[in-house]
């Protein structure tokens, strides 16, 4: 018996042209199906590139969350490490293994917070801060390409309207 060849894995544009003939043969809105299948596969491989990347640079996705977390967090934000629990949807037991392991890195400080004894506050490092930029600037060069298409005018309407339609998820789910 002579073995099957394994179809090639279909490239993510006919992954995605499947995918909204499906929605719309099951009654989705095509236009609506087009860009939420658009976004969705965009996030699906951008997500498989980034775990790499992380991977690289000695991170996990827990990791980066925090670091993400904290260095995006507003000037003069702390954050306790139930706060960065909830923020990334973990148990605040798995969140102080985490957090464990980047000090003894020294990406994170723990330091006791001064009004609240038994609070501690979580702080990133200069390190911590360093492996941030290294990623994002690793990352810039990825999320570049993938924008090479579009001119810079393309670039800012495409922005504005999915702020648009995260402000519209926004509303969605606070009602």
């Amino acid at each position: 018996m002579t073995p099957r060849k394994k179809a090639p894995a279909p490239s993510e544009r006919e992954r995605y042209e499947a995918e909204v003939a499906a929605y719309v043969a099951a009654g989705g809105s095509e236009d609506v199906q087009r860009v939420i299948t658009a976004v969705h596969g965009l996030h699906r491989r951008l997500s498989q590139w980034y775990s790499q990347s992380l991977t690289d640079v000695g991170l996990t996705g827990g990791e980066w969350g925090v670091i993400s977390q904290l260095a995006t967090a507003p000037r003069g934000t702390v954050m306790t490490p139930t706060q960065l629990a909830g923020a990334l949807s973990v148990a605040p037991s798995s969140m102080t293994h985490r957090l464990d392991k980047m000090t003894e890195r020294g990406l994170v400080d723990r330091t006791p917070d001064q009004e609240k004894r038994t609070r501690v506050l979580v702080t990133l490092t200069e390190q911590g801060w360093q492996t941030f930029q290294q990623v994002i600037k690793d990352s810039d060069v990825v999320e570049s390409d993938v924008l090479e298409r579009l001119s810079s005018v393309q670039r800012v309407q495409l922005a504005e309207l999915l702020e648009q339609a995260i402000a519209g998820v926004d509303d969605a789910l606070s009602t």
